[in-house]
This record gives C-alpha cells, structure tokens and sequence, in this order.
C-alpha cells in the first residue's frame, strides 16, 4: 500500500518541478540584484581612505580617533596589537601617544601595570578617522573649550 502512494507522490513532485522549470523558462530575463547583467563588470563604490591629519577632538573626554589603519590587528582574548605601540611600556620607543592612566585602572580605582580588563578591547571606544559622508543629517556643535 504504501509503495504505490510514494510513487504517486513521486511522480506529482516530478510534474511540478518540471512545470515549474518550463513556466521560469518563457518568464525572460532574470533581474540582477547588481543592476547589471553577469556579464558586465560595475565599478566598485569609493572606497573612503583615512586621513592623513589628525581630527581635533569636539568635546571634552572625547576619545581620541586612530589615524592609521587597524583592519590586520590582533584584538581578542588573548592578545591586542594596539600595546605594542600604546603601552607605556613600548610608547617612548615607538613615538606613539601613550594611554590615559584611566587604561590602567581597575573596577575599583586600584592602579594596575597593565591594561585594566574593561580596556582591553580599544575599538569599543576609538575608531578610525575617515573623511566619509555623514549618514544622517548631524546638528552637533563642538565644544567651545575643547
């Protein structure tokens, strides 16, 4: 009882999907979500490169913006390629700014010799400057004391 079932259903799948292969042949042309067809080339958006100058903070407390690429650096658990520049330790020798003391403080206020867990992960407060289009319209006004 059960095999001719299968096969009925079997045979009912077959006729759809054949159907619905000839009914998506005589549609025409397929759309791409590119605009285009596969086989013309578009060109890439611009691509917003980061400045070479330094941004003037615009309001007191402002985390400073990174004024060179990060995109290859380590950050996760284990270990963070800003210190290797940024740590006290290594900030002399490099000529890079050195962090802020509040980088080495603990939940509590106790200073540390190293990067307090809560800072560990820079890019959650310091991004990379780019000279991109603002995407919403934007009414703020810096600080007069900065």
């Amino acid at each position: 009882m059960k095999k001719p079932v299968l096969a009925g259903v079997l045979a009912l799948a077959t006729s759809l999907s054949l159907a619905g292969f000839g009914l998506a042949q005589t549609t025409g042309v397929v759309s791409s979500l590119r605009g285009v067809g596969v086989d013309q080339s578009l060109a890439p958006q611009e691509v917003f490169q980061q400045d070479a100058k330094r941004f003037t903070r615009e309001y007191r407390q402002q985390p400073p913006l990174v004024p060179h690429s990060i995109d290859q650096y380590q950050m996760d658990l284990k270990a963070n390629q800003c210190l290797s520049c940024h740590d006290w330790t290594n900030a002399g020798d490099r000529g890079a700014p050195t962090l802020s003391m509040t980088h080495y403080l603990d939940r509590d206020g106790n200073e540390m010799d190293h990067v307090a867990g809560t800072r560990w992960f820079c890019n959650q407060c310091h991004v990379p400057q780019a000279n991109a289009p603002a995407l919403v319209e934007n009414t703020f006004e810096p600080s007069a004391s900065r």
